[in-house]
């Protein structure tokens, strides 16, 4: 069996054993099949390593933007269409498939404080659909096919609803719709531009088999010389067949009147952003989070997140670059307006989980922004950022939780000197809040400053990128502003009679943070061994591929 294959479905067996197992056993086994899928994750790192000539493994980036452990097997054929069953993975979605497994594992873990977080009815069903969930996150990071790609993403949906909707706080209900009804309606736009890229590739492919003199052939050819039948959902072949992107990008290639790449490229951007989130579709993200489970909104965070960025990065980018040069201003400008409007909502804040969840808006207000400069530097911080942001988010709402488990109440206003009761929980808190402030030596430092610095780059080629980069970096201040706000308030000063009977973090409680700490120092002082040679590989050769486009479009 296909690695890939395994690691996507491993939890959906895990799934199908808690429908049969007791229920006592159930929390056991969901822990174990999604410990099993991040242990089997971590043999991708042998694929990574040793990609320079003869397998050395201190040459990094050879072969990187090449996919690896590839599964390819028509899946629905159609008299005009086939959706196959493709997987592949390259630099681009190797990390973030480490990031779910590694979160998931986590949450999961986090998951057996069931009084705490409401996890005390529906035992079976919660880890039945979380297990679900994990399999939709895994999916969508190495379907190739962009209809098993969309089915994928589908396919988290339900689950995230109903974790949301019943184990959710007071306004689950509410927090629930609202999360669907935004993610549907991305998902509408998706599925249109889908159809629409595959009846114009195949549009694309029949014209230069008609200007080739080969009309009675029923099918075109792919950018390698071998045979494409009719369209293609093909993600990779849309992107590098020189054919299909000359005919997307053309000035006369028309939907609904309006020129196709632009129109096509913002649809999709909206689906992706949707998810980011970015202002001004973000509205979602505080409700969900806020009423989550604290295992939910470390996923929320860490992962489902990442997908809006991975989808520019693997869909909008590659297939359109003639779009990303039209929308290059807009895209730049609402990263900026995430940034600052983030960070300050995230400072009027009184609620320590909301505070966290709207400083997440802020911080993907940088992915958005790095990618939109289309920069080397801007693209890498973005992908940095990421990365940096699944790790330090999830550890900030874990901390959350565990306070709240002893307070019963997020009221920042109302801690004071839990440093003082909790010594070894405040100084993971401290780790994780000072990671999420951008503090260097810490993982958020890194990505942040990527970005600023191809912003600046990007001054070559678009008048506004100075302003924007100026604005950008007075985000960084704000954020510190806040972080040092909350840290003061809740972790410094006297100590309150209130909580000197609370118990330090548990062993339990420890050790889901003590990973996330880890990762914050190591991506801070390494960021290169941990997380650039893993991606820069790939990530260069969609720049170059974009560049090259937009150069030969014009």
């Amino acid at each position: 069996m296909n690695i890939l294959t395994l690691i996507v479905f491993l939890p959906t067996l895990g799934a199908l054993l808690c429908l049969f197992v007791p229920k006592s056993q159930v929390r056991a086994v969901a822990l174990a099949a999604s410990f099993l899928t991040f242990i089997v994750s971590l043999s991708l790192f042998g694929t990574f390593f040793g990609g320079g000539p003869e397998g050395d493994p201190d040459v990094f980036g050879a072969d990187y933007g090449t996919l690896h452990h590839i599964t390819r097997t028509p899946w629905i054929v159609g008299n005009s269409f086939t959706i196959e069953y493709y997987l592949g993975i390259d630099g681009l979605g190797f990390p973030l498939l480490i990031l779910t497994t590694l979160i998931g594992f986590l949450s999961c873990w986090a998951s057996w404080n069931f009084d705490s977080w409401k996890i005390n009815k529906g035992v079976r069903a919660y880890f039945i659909l979380f297990l679900l969930l994990e399999t939709g996150m895994l999916g969508v990071f190495v379907a190739l096919d962009f209809f098993l790609f969309y089915i994928f993403w589908e396919v988290m949906l339900l689950p995230m609803y109903f974790l949301i909707g019943v184990w959710g706080g007071p306004r689950r209900e509410y927090a629930a719709i609202k999360f669907f009804l935004f993610t549907l309606a991305g998902s509408v736009l998706m599925l249109v531009a889908i159809v629409a890229m595959y009846f114009y590739s195949d549009a694309a492919i029949a014209a230069e088999a008609a200007r080739l003199g080969t009309e009675g052939i029923a099918s075109g050819y792919r950018g390698d010389g071998t045979v494409i039948s009719n369209g293609t959902f093909d993600l990779i072949e849309l992107a590098m067949n020189p054919t299909i992107q000359a005919y997307f990008g053309a000035k006369t290639t028309l939907f609904l009147g309006i020129r196709f790449a632009p129109l096509m490229f913002i649809a999709l951007f909206i689906g992706f952003a949707i998810k980011l989130p970015s202002v001004p579709f973000h509205t979602w993200l505080p409700d969900a989070h806020v009423e989550a489970p604290t295992p939910i909104s470390m996923i929320l965070a860490g992962v489902l997140l990442k997908m809006g960025g991975y989808g520019f990065l693997r869909v909008c980018y590659p297939i359109f670059p003639a779009g990303a040069e039209v929308w290059a201003y807009t895209l730049a400008m609402v990263g900026v307006v995430s940034i600052i409007y983030g960070a300050l909502c995230a400072m009027a804040q009184t609620d320590f989980k909301k505070l966290v969840a709207y400083s997440s808006i802020s911080h993907m207000g940088y992915v958005l922004l790095g990618i939109a400069v289309m920069t080397t530097a801007g693209i890498q911080g973005a992908m940095f950022q990421m990365l940096a942001h699944g790790i330090s988010s999830p550890m900030c709402f874990f901390l959350v939780g565990v306070i709240y488990d002893r307070a019963h109440h997020r009221e920042i206003n109302r801690f004071g000197g839990l440093w003082l009761t909790m010594p070894r929980y405040g100084t993971l808190a401290t780790i994780g809040f000072f990671a999420s402030l951008g503090l260097p030596a810490l993982c958020g430092f890194i990505g942040e400053v990527w970005v600023l610095l191809g912003t600046f780059d990007a001054g070559t080629k678009f008048a506004w990128a100075y302003p924007t980069a100026i604005v950008a970096a007075f985000g960084v201040v704000l954020t510190a502003g806040y972080i040092l706000w909350l840290i003061r308030r809740v972790y410094l000063g006297k100590e309150r009679e209130e909580y000197k009977g609370y118990t330090d973090a548990t062993g339990r409680e420890t050790m889901i943070l003590i990973p996330m700490a880890i990762l914050c120092i190591a991506m801070g002082i390494l960021p290169a061994q941990t997380v650039f040679n893993f991606t820069n590989g790939t990530l260069d050769n969609i720049l170059t591929h974009v560049s090259q486009t937009i150069a030969m479009l014009m």
